[in-house]
């Protein structure tokens, strides 16, 4: 059953309580027959499931694999499903503003809608461990550009408090820096460094490899974390370990969607033949078989009209 907008509102606070990428669809604009409506919303995840109604089977489709281009370049987008006249644009894409995407529609229907995807990504997880002038400094700072950012003293620290998404900064500085590290490593975070000294990180990550620990995640733990200033204090320390951060994030190393929903598999597509209509292909989905060739369709009176005109079939 489709969701109502309070649902999608609650399905869209649960995603972003764990951290999940998603995009959310609103029709701005409609021109009937269609059977959406104006403000009508669907969220879709980085999986690819739509929750929620933005329109049939010729719009469906192509809003999910919109959403799934906006997931991945983090740029909204609006997409035009209809003829570019419809919406006052002429056929020639010089006319057309960049970020506009126009889809034929020809479903059985001279309908045309205006739906507006934005990309809905997870803040960066910094979690800080240690009990600092300098911990406190770098959450204040995590939080001051909208990350999440955790202070947790040493003690008080478990691998629960980290996921593969968080970025762990560990400034025990010398109090249990061995079980701290332990615990974050268990945790495998997207990024995991340790405020101290090369002499100091090498007895640490020794004394861990001795235990046991995984040494995959131990070979990419950062000693000393942060850029390398030269000689800093607190403060200046602070700013090198959120400048390397924002470095990593930049280059898609850490703190984004979890790896499971990265790599969530889209499902195949095909070309509808007779309207253009981008199709994903399933135990459900219309075909016909025609000169050893498989096609595919968005609805029923595609496939009709295709099995009229081929009469090669």
């Amino acid at each position: 059953m489709p969701m109502d907008g309070w649902g999608i509102m609650q399905q869209a606070t649960e995603l972003a309580r764990r951290g999940e990428p998603f995009a959310l669809a609103t029709v701005v604009w409609r021109q009937g027959p269609s059977s959406s409506q104006q403000g009508a919303k669907a969220l879709i995840t980085a999986a690819g499931e739509l929750h929620g109604w933005i329109g049939g089977a010729c719009a469906e489709p192509t809003v999910i694999r919109a959403a799934g281009n906006v997931i991945e370049t983090g740029s909204a987008q609006l997409l035009l499903l209809g003829d570019p006249e419809q919406f006052g644009y002429r056929h020639d894409t010089a006319s057309r503003p960049d970020g506009m995407i126009f889809v034929p529609i020809a479903c059985q229907s001279e309908g045309a809608l205006e739906v507006y995807i934005e990309p809905v990504l997870p803040v960066p997880h910094l979690v800080v461990v240690g009990s600092s002038p300098m911990a406190t400094t770098l959450a204040e700072l995590g939080r001051a550009l909208g990350w999440q950012a955790d202070l947790i003293a040493g003690q008080d620290f478990t691998t629960a408090d980290a996921s593969q998404r968080s970025l762990v900064v560990v400034a025990t500085q010398g109090h249990d820096d061995e079980g701290v590290l332990e615990r974050a490593v268990a945790a495998r975070p997207a990024y995991l460094g340790l405020v101290g000294s090369h002499k100091r990180g090498d007895g640490v990550l020794g004394y861990l490899a001795e235990r046991g620990a995984d040494r995959e995640t131990l070979a990419r733990v950062r000693v000393p974390a942060g850029l390398d200033l030269g000689p800093t204090g607190h403060r200046e320390i602070a700013v090198a370990i959120l400048a390397e951060l924002v470095q990593l994030r930049s280059a898609g190393g850490g703190g984004g969607a979890p790896p499971a929903a990265a790599s969530a598999p889209r499902a195949a597509e095909a070309t509808d033949p007779v309207c253009g209509m981008s199709v994903p292909v399933g135990p459900g989905t219309r075909s016909s078989d025609c000169a050893g060739e498989t096609y595919y369709f968005c609805s029923p009176g595609c496939q009709q009209a295709f099995e009229k005109k081929e009469t090669r079939c």
